[in-house]
């Protein structure tokens, strides 16, 4: 596993904290969705998610975290907020339309002050089984265009190629 490039995660008093270190990817990204799912099986209603130390973020990251956002917002009291957004990351956020999901760097969020003692807390979460990466793909891009109309046209061609690859694979099993 490249450590330049990991994710964190951990739970503080019904606070589920999730800490990208390095560049949010398609590779990672799997790793957020698998944990974020079992909290939410869990119960969790709200997340936290730390890029202070993310060098940045492609696509199935933050289709990942709207994917992610969107299932919170159907959950009485759900909430998604993003800690420590440098502009770069906020922008994208903002240019995908995903600020209309999650609050991005409150002004005033409960756990202000902690953000030390929670992430010395983190551990690095791995990998939990096999991924078919092309479908982890295709549905968070699929997901920026559900979250917002006009990523709709940004991502027509890797959607179109994700879903013929992936029905190449399905009648390639099926024969």
């Amino acid at each position: 596993m490249n450590k330049s490039n990991i994710i964190l995660a951990g739970n503080r008093e019904g606070l589920g904290w999730v800490r990208c270190e390095g560049k949010g990817s398609f590779v990672n990204s799997p790793r957020l969705k698998d944990w974020t799912d079992r909290q939410l099986r869990s119960g969790l209603t709200h997340l936290v998610i730390d890029l202070e130390e993310c060098t940045g973020m492609d696509s199935t990251f933050m289709g990942t975290m709207a994917g992610i956002a969107m299932r919170l917002a159907k959950v009485e009291g759900g909430l998604i907020e993003i800690a420590s957004a440098k502009d770069r990351n906020s922008r994208s956020l903002d240019d995908l339309g995903l600020s209309a999901l999650m609050l991005i760097n409150p002004s005033s969020p409960s756990w202000a002050g902690d953000e030390e003692q929670i992430r010395s807390a983190l551990v690095e979460i791995g990998a939990q089984g096999a991924t078919n990466n092309a479908q982890h793909v295709f549905d968070a891009h699929q997901t920026l265009v559900d979250a917002d109309d006009s990523n709709a046209e940004k991502f027509s061609t890797v959607l179109d190629c994700l879903e013929a690859e992936l029905r190449s694979r399905s009648s390639e099993n099926h024969e």
